[in-house]
C-alpha cells in the first residue's frame, strides 16, 4: 500500500529535525576532538542543506495545510541551519582567503615559545606567507600598530591584562622582552589561533604591534582581523 502523504510529511519533517541537530553538534564534534575538523565541517556542510531542503518541504506542506507541530519545528530547524550555512559562506566571500594576520606585514613578529609541535602535526606552518600582505591591506587596512604615548614599562601591564580580558591561554609573558604568546579558542567550533604580541620603544613611547595566526584551514573568516582590532581596541593609545 502506498505511504500516504502525511506520513511522508512527518517523515521528512523528523529528518529535517535530526540534520538540523548534528549541524548543532558538528562545532562541539571538532572542539572535543570526537570528529577531524575536516569531517566536521563536512557534517556541517551536509546537514545544513539536508535541513535547508527539509524545511523548505515541510513549509511547503505547512501551507498545504499538511502535518502539525512537528513540521512547524521541522521548518523552522531547517530554515534556521541553512542561515548559518549561508551566513558562513557569505563571510568566506568577503574576506580574502588567508589565515594569517599581522600588524606588520613587512615584518611580521615570529612565535618563539609556541612551536610547530606545540600547534600540532595537521597545523599549518608557523612562517608567514608573503602573498598574505597584500591581501590584508586591502582587505583589512585598519589592521596597523599600536603607538601608546608611555613608556614600555607601563604598557606591558596592559598588554598582558587585554590578553587576559580576551581569554586567551597565555603560553608566556616576558616583559624584560616585550613579549606575549597566548592561544584563543573559537566559540562553538573550538578552532585554535595562536598569537604574539610585542612592544618596541618608539620615541618617548611604545610600539605594540600583534599577529594572529589560525591552526588549520585556509580561510580565517576574518577572525584573526576582528581579534587584532579588539584586542589593541582595549589597550587604547
Amino acid at each position: 500500500m502506498p505511504t500516504a502523504p502525511g506520513k511522508w510529511t512527518g517523515r521528512i519533517a523528523r529528518a529535517t529535525i535530526a540534520a538540523a541537530v548534528l549541524v548543532l553538534l558538528a562545532g562541539p564534534a571538532i572542539k572535543f576532538s570526537i570528529l577531524p575538523w575536516q569531517a566536521g565541517l563536512g557534517m556541517f556542510a551536509v546537514a545544513a542543506l539536508v535541513a535547508g531542503i527539509g524545511g523548505l518541504f515541510s513549509l511547503v506542506s505547512l501551507l498545504r495545510r499538511r502535518g502539525g507541530l512537528v513540521t512547524v519545528i521541522a521548518t523552522a530547524a531547517g530554515v534556521a541551519a541553512f542561515a548559518v550555512l549561508m551566513a558562513s559562506v557569505v563571510a568566506g566571500r568577503a574576506v580574502p582567503p588567508i589565515n594569517d594576520i599581522t600588524t606588520d606585514p613587512a615584518n611580521p613578529p615570529v612565535f618563539v615559545t609556541i612551536t610547530t609541535a606545540t600547534r600540532g602535526a595537521d597545523a599549518v606552518p608557523l612562517s608567514y606567507d608573503p602573498s598574505f600582505a597584500a591581501q590584508q591591506t586591502a582587505a583589512y587596512p585598519g589592521v596597523r600598530p599600536l603607538l601608546v604615548e608611555l613608556p614600555p614599562a607601563e604598557v606591558f601591564p596592559k598588554l598582558l591584562a587585554a590578553a587576559k580580558a580576551m581569554g586567551w591561554a597565555i603560553v608566556s609573558s616576558d616583559q624584560a622582552s616585550g613579549r606575549i604568546e597566548a592561544t584563543a579558542t573559537v566559540p562553538w567550533w573550538g578552532f585554535k589561533d595562536d598569537i604574539v604580541v610585542v612592544m618596541s620603544p618608539n620615541g618617548i613611547g611604545t610600539r605594540v604591534d600583534v599577529r594572529s595566526k589560525s591552526r588549520v584551514g585556509k580561510s580565517d573568516l576574518g577572525v584573526n582581523a576582528a581579534r587584532i582590532q579588539d584586542y589593541l581596541g582595549k589597550i587604547g593609545g
